[in-house]
């Protein structure tokens, strides 16, 4: 017996629920009528584990965003290892410079738990830039946003500190204009947060365990409540 091949993501996507949309934060800064042509363009899919989004190399065709769940932004370097570049939390939304550009994809997009990821085709996305002045704004916020996010990420590479690096990683969860969804509590596990740092699991564990000692986080079932996220942001533990 011949099994069917699985759905692809893309096969698997349907129309946006109303809780859904109002989880997307810029849909409220359009007008009317853009806004119900946005909805009625916006697609949602279910990825489950190891389910790619983006593919290094693909043409870019769709603006995406995390309605649930967790994803990781990554690439292979030249030595042929992986680079995790950054995870993404609920609220996020990625890509739009390489929509800008008319790219390929430059990196892969996974999904590290079963997640709802949300679609904006790239001819909505133009149109919206070329209709709507608070989403130039948006989108141009997001940009600057990112890029501080990777500069941020540089020298958390940087960093041969384990707690400082474990420290540094969850506070760019916490990122309240790129990812508004997480408020202060980022529903994670151990070894999501060891595959988005690149320890071992029981090192974060280490790392969160003085973390919480210090009063900048509390470890809470099934995810991590930051109490301190400025303290977070610069933590330089041993």
């Amino acid at each position: 017996m011949t099994l069917a091949p699985t759905p692809s993501l893309r096969q698997r996507a349907r129309p946006a629920t109303a809780d859904e949309l109002a989880g997307i934060p810029w849909l409220a800064l359009l007008g009317d009528d853009d806004r119900r042509a946005a909805v009625d363009a916006l697609q949602v899919g279910e990825a489950e584990p190891g389910d790619r989004v983006c593919r290094h190399g693909a043409p870019s065709t769709y603006w995406f965003g995390v309605v649930d769940g967790l994803l990781k932004m990554s690439n292979v370097g030249a030595d042929g290892q992986p680079i995790t570049y950054t995870g993404l939390p609920p609220g996020a939304w990625f890509g739009e410079g390489t929509l800008l550009k008319r790219e390929v994809y430059r990196y892969n997009i996974e999904a590290l738990r079963k997640s709802t990821v949300a679609g904006l085709p790239i001819a909505m996305f133009w149109r919206l830039l070329e209709r709507s002045i608070p989403f130039n704004r948006f989108v141009m916020n997001q940009l600057n946003e990112r890029l501080g996010q990777f500069i941020a990420a540089r020298e958390i590479d940087r960093t041969n500190q384990p707690d400082a690096r474990v420290a540094r990683s969850l506070a760019s969860l916490f990122h309240p204009v790129l990812y508004p969804g997480v408020g202060q509590l980022l529903r994670i596990t151990q070894q999501e947060l060891a595959w988005l740092v690149g320890l071992s699991r029981q090192r974060v564990n280490q790392a969160l365990v003085a973390l919480q000692a210090a009063g900048l986080i509390r470890i809470e079932y099934g995810g991590v409540r930051v109490i301190d996220l400025d303290r977070l942001r610069s933590a330089r533990l041993g």
